[in-house]
Parts: C-alpha cells; sequence; structure tokens
C-alpha cells in the first residue's frame, strides 16, 4: 500500500507596526505543535514607512523552524498590510495572529482540527487578555479586552483577525480583500467576515486554539474601550447603511439611538456596580457608534498613528 503523501501548506500573516512584541509573536510560533503531513510557512508583513521590523525578522530567521517571507507595504493602513499577507500566501490555509499576541502550542493544530472537521472557510479562536497588576479591579473582573466571537441565532455571522484561519482553496475566500477605506479606522476586519458569510460562507470556533494578549497601560482605560466600542458600532453602521440606501436607515438609526438611550439608564442604574455599569455603558457607545455610522459620519482614525505602535 502506498503512503499518502499529500502535505498541507498553512501560511500564518502577522500584520506588524513598530511593536517590539513582535519578537515575543514569532518565538511562540517557533513553538506550534506542528499536526502531521502539514507544512508551515510565516509571512511577516510590515506597515511602517520604513522597513523597521526587517532587522528583527533577519535576527530570528537561524532560529525559526520555518521559513519567514518578509513583506514590506509601507502605507500605515492595516487593510493593505493584511490584503499583503493573501497576496503572498501560497498554501491551502491562511491564519492570522496579531503581532502583540503569543500562541499557544495547540493554537493551530486546534484550528486545523476544527477546519478539517467542518470544512468551514473560516475557523476563529478565542483571545484570552491577560492584565497587569495595576489594571482596574472592574476591568479584570468583567474581562472586557478578551475576544470570542458573537452567535446570532446559532450562527457566527462576521469574525476578527486576531485568531483566524481561512480556507484559500475556497472560492468565497479566493480573491476576497479588506477594504483599503476601514484600513486606518479600523472594522476591516468585521467588514471581510460579514461579506463572508452573506456570500454563504460559513464561520466555525475553535474553543481550544487559544491566543493570549497582553493589555498594555495605554489600553487598560474606559476610555480606550469606549473609543474601540464606539468605532466597532460605527462599521457596524455603515455596514447596514450600505444595505439600507436612502431613507431606508433612518429607521434602523432610531432603533439603534433607543438601544443607546436604555443602555445609557441601565449604566445609570448600576453606578454602584462598576462591572455592570461600564458593560452597559460600553454597549451604549457600540450603538452611538452605529447611529453614527448610519448617518454617514467618518469613521476615527485607529491604524497608522503613534497611540496604534
Amino acid at each position: 500500500m502506498t503512503a499518502d503523501l499529500t502535505v498541507t501548506k498553512i501560511d500564518i500573516g502577522i500584520c506588524t507596526y513598530r511593536r517590539p512584541a513582535l519578537r515575543d509573536t514569532l518565538e511562540s510560533l517557533f513553538k506550534l505543535t506542528v499536526p502531521a503531513g502539514v507544512s508551515l510557512r510565516l509571512i511577516v508583513a510590515d506597515n511602517d514607512a520604513v522597513p523597521s521590523a526587517s532587522d528583527l525578522v533577519e535576527s530570528l530567521r537561524q532560529h525559526s523552524p520555518f521559513p519567514i517571507a518578509y513583506v514590506h507595504c509601507p502605507k500605515s493602513n492595516i487593510s493593505i498590510a493584511r490584503n499583503a499577507c493573501l497576496t503572498s500566501a501560497d498554501a491551502d490555509l491562511l491564519a492570522f495572529i496579531d503581532d502583540d499576541e503569543t500562541a499557544t502550542p495547540g493554537w493551530l493544530a486546534a484550528l486545523y482540527e476544527k477546519a478539517r472537521q467542518t470544512g468551514a472557510e473560516a475557523v476563529l479562536g478565542p483571545v484570552r487578555a491577560l492584565y497587569g497588576d495595576d489594571s482596574a479591579a472592574w476591568m479584570r473582573n468583567g474581562d472586557f479586552h478578551s475576544t470570542m466571537p458573537v452567535w446570532v441565532e446559532g450562527r457566527i455571522i462576521t469574525g476578527y483577525t486576531c485568531n483566524t484561519l481561512l480556507d484559500m482553496r475556497s472560492p468565497l475566500v479566493a480573491g476576497r480583500r479588506f477594504a483599503l477605506a476601514l484600513g486606518q479606522s479600523g472594522g476591516e476586519d468585521t467588514h471581510f467576515f460579514s461579506q463572508l458569510t452573506e456570500s454563504g460562507g460559513r464561520i466555525e470556533f475553535a474553543e481550544d486554539a487559544l491566543v493570549l494578549e497582553p493589555v498594555p497601560t495605554s489600553r487598560a482605560s474606559f476610555l480606550w474601550l469606549a473609543k474601540r466600542r464606539f468605532r466597532s458600532g460605527q462599521t457596524h453602521g455603515r455596514i447596514v447603511a450600505a444595505k439600507s440606501g436612502g431613507v431606508k436607515r433612518f429607521p434602523k438609526a432610531l432603533i439603534a439611538a433607543t438601544k443607546a438611550g436604555y443602555c445609557g439608564a441601565v449604566a445609570a442604574a448600576f453606578t454602584l456596580m462598576p462591572v455592570r455599569r461600564n458593560r452597559y455603558a460600553l454597549r451604549g457607545a457600540l450603538h452611538v457608534g452605529a447611529v453614527m455610522g448610519m448617518l454617514g459620519v467618518r469613521e476615527i482614525r485607529q491604524y497608522g498613528t503613534p497611540e496604534a505602535a
């Protein structure tokens, strides 16, 4: 009997912008448990105006058990970096992980196994936030920074790029790109995955495909969380507006505004319970952002700034 010599190729894309933590990300990938019959390659897409990550990548090549491709895409636009990974990928599957995260050894194997079992176009994994001792108690207790999928009527209808695996062989994925117009505001991943599921693609969840993300002091604040929720709401509102042209968007904007008002009232009622208060306040920021997105207010800039680095 002849052995099956078929090899599944997986590329892992890491988009980076002036982050020294990229070293920790890459070194965690060097320790991955590689499933049988799988070959890996890493793609680092440097989004800085100058190739600032080049020296770091070169210094790690000799320690890497996998080939590393370095792509310089100097536009300070995260969509360009993500698209560079899509264009550079020549594998069957493409995974994404952020440059401030570290992968657990079984991360990729869990994503891959779920993809094999389900045949889904995309598989998401959980991102667990790691809080410092100086972060607020309400933030740690409520775990406001971890990332999980959202199910709507039993389905995942959108996703994120901080922990995902895409089937590049699927016609619903091949040729699809991240929206350049959202490359500095953020929300490009929400738009990408929403378009994927609307085209008939499926997204599944691999609960064991865990990555870890330390929460730096610059993000350990209510204001940072509120800005992020607001921006997410804007992206959602923009997608809704694109589907509901003209005056059709206004009833939906009114519903979102009503939800924002409700969340504000509930947050006020929980003044002495900070976890619940802030959870509702942040949900309110999301709905306010949705209203702004439906009305065509331009998204706030999130990428390509010193704060982003």
